[in-house]
């Protein structure tokens, strides 16, 4: 396998690959990536929201089998690989987008790995405010809605961006794995050039530009996060 990367014959196999499908698949890597992402926080963020605030310290308290109900269904979707899972949700994929193969339809599984991911990430944030603010806004009449838009969520944006850059970039490994079951993008290539017709360059190169993309994502992140953490600007 090694012995080819340094190979004249396989790179000029390669390059014509390379050349030809890695700008579209870098593409709909993005473009799988940063829509999942977005349905994802849609679903997850307020979840994380209703757990912390409706526990029975919280702010607005729930009734107990609510917030276990909710801890389960995320522990369990948690736990699901999300090879089984894509394969699970085959039936709801293909509701929602029309089939169960291609580039939107790795959009739902995504969606529904990702969602309870991002959910216990946003409850970590959310748990680390400042009690001390909470009980001043409780104490100046504050509702439960005005906490959490007002004390809550300001407060928590530098630990949200930093969570959400770990949550892209943990969604991005998920696209090329979706390319086993026929998903787009680098994970597609990398699988049925590099991976079935052993043209280990093309996979390589795939792989490479993954962890590119990667470290891109975080490096955004963190300086996101580092420009709205106030600790630091004071």
């Amino acid at each position: 396998m090694f012995n080819e990367l340094f190979s004249s014959e396989a790179w000029a196999e390669a390059l014509p690959v390379i050349r030809g499908q890695f700008l579209l698949a870098t593409w709909e890597t993005l473009y799988v990536t940063v829509l999942s992402t977005f349905f994802a926080i849609l679903i997850g963020l307020p979840l994380g929201i209703v757990l912390v605030a409706g526990d029975e310290k919280g702010i607005r308290p729930l009734p107990k089998w609510i917030i276990k109900t909710l801890n389960v269904i995320i522990n369990i979707l948690r736990s699901v690989p999300f090879l089984i899972l894509m394969i699970l949700v085959f039936p709801l994929t293909r509701v929602i987008v029309g089939t169960t193969v291609g580039t939107a339809a790795t959009i739902v599984p995504l969606v529904i790995a990702a969602f309870p991911f991002i959910a216990r990430l946003a409850e970590t944030s959310l748990r680390e405010v400042n009690p001390n603010s909470i009980e001043m806004a409780q104490s100046l009449g504050a509702s439960p809605m005005q906490i959490i838009r007002k004390v809550m969520l300001p407060e928590s944006v530098p630990l949200l961006i930093s969570n959400a850059t770990t949550a892209i970039t943990t969604i991005l490994g998920y696209t090329a794995m979706s390319g086993i079951i026929g998903g787009g993008g680098l994970g597609k290539i990398a699988i049925n050039y590099g991976y079935y017709r052993y043209r280990y360059v093309i996979m390589f190169a795939a792989v490479i530009l993954l962890v590119v993309l990667v470290q891109i994502f975080q490096s955004v992140g963190n300086k996101l996060a580092a420009a709205s953490d106030k600790r630091l600007r004071s």
